[in-house]
This record gives structure tokens, sequence and C-alpha cells, in this order.
């Protein structure tokens, strides 16, 4: 008697649980706030992901079409290079090339992988006035897959601060991406810097 009782009283709360069970309203609303953040989360990394790689095929070319012209030249003197900055960041349109850091070497090249710095200049955004970033007469390495010996190359390093678009202006949101281009003289044996 006392089981039908108590039997009878939880029949109710019963009947509930298992109506509850066995409805399906809402379960789509529960999936898509699980799903949502996800599918957000991927759109915006794809976002950043393709974003990038633009970037950094504009810094590829920005550093190769640098070392491109300054190879065509016989001589070349600090107005030639300043103007560099400009031809760098024209290529980097539309997007924001004032975060950067560039530097244009003259470099005479001695054996497979060793050369002499000749000239060097180089800039940056924090101060626009230019800098000497190489010695004169000091020794660098170049790649051994240049094939340059007893010839002349300018190397172009240019380094640009990617701002990633999700995280605004924070600094911890910023990709450096940066290319290092060689390319040879196209007439002579060596471009000389006149006034640097």
């Amino acid at each position: 008697m006392r089981y039908s009782r108590a039997l009878s009283l939880c029949r109710p709360g019963l009947n509930s649980l298992r109506r509850l069970l066995r409805d399906r309203r809402g379960v789509g609303a529960v999936e898509f706030a699980i799903v949502a953040p996800l599918l957000i989360a991927a759109y915006i990394g794809a976002f950043e992901l393709s974003l990038g790689f633009t970037v950094a095929r504009k810094v590829a070319r920005a550093s190769s079409t640098v070392s491109d012209i300054v190879t065509q030249e016989q001589d070349v003197d600090k107005a030639l290079l300043d103007d560099m900055r400009n031809v760098a960041k024209n290529i980097l349109v539309p997007y924001d090339g004032s975060d950067y850091e560039l530097k244009i070497t003259g470099i005479q090249v001695t054996g497979t992988t060793e050369g002499t710095v000749l000239w060097s200049r180089g800039w940056s955004d924090e101060s626009e006035s230019a800098t000497v970033p190489y010695a004169a007469n000091s020794k660098t390495s170049v790649p051994s897959d240049l094939e340059a010996v007893n010839a002349f190359v300018v190397r172009t390093e240019l380094t640009v601060n990617h701002q990633l678009t999700l995280f605004g202006s924070d600094t911890a949101g910023t990709i450096p991406l940066s290319k290092t281009s060689y390319y040879r003289q196209r007439f002579g044996t060596e471009i000389k810097c006149t006034d640097c």
C-alpha cells in the first residue's frame, strides 16, 4: 500500500520527465549556440589568413622591385635610395605600410657564401631619417645558391608589421612579414654609391 501510494505521488513527476526527454523543441537553437562560435571563428581565421598571405606577397614584390630598380643603375646616391621607401610603400597599397623596416645593401661577393658590404642604407617607421645598418667593408653572408662569385649584388630586406584586423590596434595583434631579395648588378662590375 505504501509502495503504490509513493508511486502514485511520483507518477506526475515521472510523466513530466518522460515528456521532457521526448520533447525535441529547441534542439536546433542549442545546436546553433554550440556551432555558431566555431563557424564565426573559422570565418574570421580564414579571412585573416587570406589577408596575411596577400600582404606577404606584396612585401615580397616590394622587396624584389626595390632590388631590381637599384640594380639597373650604374651609380646610386642617397636621394635615389631614399626614394626606394616610397616605391615599397606604394607597392603595399592598399595595405598599411607605415610600420616597416627597410635595408638596402650593396655587396661585393668574394666567395660562394661570403661578401663585403660596400654601402648600406636603412629606414624604419620609428625614425624617418636614414641609418647605416651594416658598416662598410664588413663581411656578410650570401646564399650559396646565388652563384655570384666575383659579382656585385644588392640585398633588400623589408619587414612589415602586419596588423591583424581582429585585434585592432593592440600590439599583440601584429605579425612581422619579411622578405630578403638578392639581385645581381645589370651593368658593369659594381654599383657605387657616390655619397653614402
